[in-house]
């Protein structure tokens, strides 16, 4: 009988996961940071875990990795993060932020994940694309824009505050824009999928 070699990564405990499962870690240190308007540990934490973001997925590509958990852990923890972050920002008197920029973000998020889940699971690719990552990129730009922002605010440079809070706001309306746009792509996506969908 022929021996059959183990894979070197158990499916669920791999490197990438762990990286995944660190990012969680991460993204509850900046709820805190965030609290305690400690905006230089926001950009230094924030770009940890962007880091980790990205190795995770170099590493499950480069050794082939993948796992069901880690398809799902993944962009949810991304959520997770970016949500929550902006959730907690609008709050935060010179974050540039209102209600209706960070109900657009959340509502997107949550409503691509359910639909992609759904498709998924009927067999459909619903994967990201060129603009969904472009709204990611921009997502976490008006992040680090923001935590800066409130950096200058917090040091009373007050000559640097105008041109900051103006670079702020084009990275937030740039993401806005992304998102609204990424989303409404989704769904048009979406609607086809459904539409050719055989009946049960």
């Amino acid at each position: 009988m022929a021996t059959v070699t183990p894979p070197p990564h158990s499916p669920v405990n791999n490197l990438p996961n762990q990286l995944t499962a660190s990012r969680l870690v991460l993204a509850l240190i900046l709820f805190v940071l965030i609290g305690l308007a400690q905006w230089i540990a926001c950009v230094v934490v924030f770009a940890v875990a962007a880091v980790t973001d990205w190795l995770d997925g170099y590493y499950a590509r480069k050794h082939n990795i993948t796992s069901s958990l880690g398809r799902n852990l993944d962009p949810l923890v991304d959520k997770v993060l970016i949500c929550g972050a902006y959730i907690f920002l609008q709050a935060v008197d010179g974050s540039g932020l209102v209600p209706w920029m960070v109900t657009l973000v959340v509502a997107r998020e949550l409503i691509i994940t359910s639909l992609r889940g759904y498709l998924e699971s009927a067999g459909a690719t619903f994967g990201a694309d060129w603009l969904g990552k472009i709204k990611m990129v921009l997502q976490c730009a008006a992040l680090f824009g923001i935590f800066v922002a409130l950096q200058v605010h917090a040091s009373g440079a007050e000559a640097l505050r105008g041109g900051f809070d103006l670079l702020r706001d084009i990275l937030v309306y740039a993401m806005l824009a992304a998102t609204a746009l990424s989303g409404l792509q989704y769904l048009w996506r979406a609607a086809l999928l459904l539409r050719t969908e055989p009946e049960a």
